[in-house]
């Protein structure tokens, strides 16, 4: 408010400074005197006109910058809203890696965008004992261990995801088959070399099978997936803990 009457008087100022120019201009060439009742009237009248209308003013233009400022700020926690609902809608709530719908839809862009890599299908071998043995908490934390551990062995272009239940798909981006296969076994080797326990501090040995399928530019999502999840069926038949590609 202070700010507001500060700027009104100085337009009350200037507009008394104007009209007390423009008096003892013109008023003495059109044969007159600014004096007397004259002279408090040239004072007074831009004093009670500008000061009240340019509070007035200033104070409507501050409510209107105060409120676009709330609207501005408001759009901006509303945009990111929408950007972390975004990504949540992407994301697997247990795991943290992208769920099915988005793995399938980056793995699209992937497809159109021309880029080549290498596309792995892993199942976690003998889940189900994990969930039967030591429960189903116990079974959902091993689950988030192995989102972790696939995340950090995935480049920036990578992607990551929960194809459902103990499935996951992984696909290197612009890699050649030579390395989609090291890395495939390196991924294996360090879900087998997890130090995953029990909250009571059971070691619980992890293993995975995965069926892995070399993707060439303009491949198409829907078969590389199929072909994919046909080599895990073969890694799981021929003894699991195993990559065929």
């Amino acid at each position: 408010m202070s700010r507001i009457l500060a700027k009104s008087f100085a337009v009350s100022i200037l507009a008394l400074l104007a009209t007390l120019a423009i008096s003892f201009t013109f008023v003495p060439m059109l044969g007159g005197e600014v004096s007397g009742a004259g002279l408090i009237m040239t004072i007074a009248c831009p004093l009670v006109v500008s000061f009240p209308s340019s509070a007035i003013l200033f104070w409507q233009s501050e409510r209107v910058r105060r409120a676009n400022s709330a609207l501005a700020e408001a759009n901006d926690k509303l945009a990111e809203a929408y950007r972390q609902l975004h990504n949540q809608s992407r994301r697997d709530a247990l795991t943290g890696v992208l769920n099915r719908l988005a793995f399938s839809q980056e793995l699209h862009t992937f497809s159109t965008s021309g880029a080549p890599g290498g596309l792995l299908f892993i199942d976690l071998d003998h889940f189900k004992s994990i969930n039967d043995r030591f429960g189903h908490a116990t079974g959902d934390n091993a689950l988030r261990a192995i989102g972790q551990l696939l995340t950090s062995h995935a480049r920036e272009a990578d992607i990551v995801g929960r194809l459902g239940g103990e499935e996951f798909g992984v696909f290197l981006h612009s890699v050649t088959a030579e390395h989609m296969l090291d890395r495939s076994h390196r991924i294996r080797e360090a879900i087998g070399n997890l130090e995953f326990r029990t909250e009571t501090g059971v070691r619980i040995a992890l293993g995975a099978s995965i069926g892995a399928f070399h993707c060439a530019a303009g491949f198409d999502p829907s078969r590389a997936l199929a072909t994919a999840d046909t080599n895990l069926y073969r890694a799981k038949s021929t003894g699991r803990n195993t990559v065929v590609a």
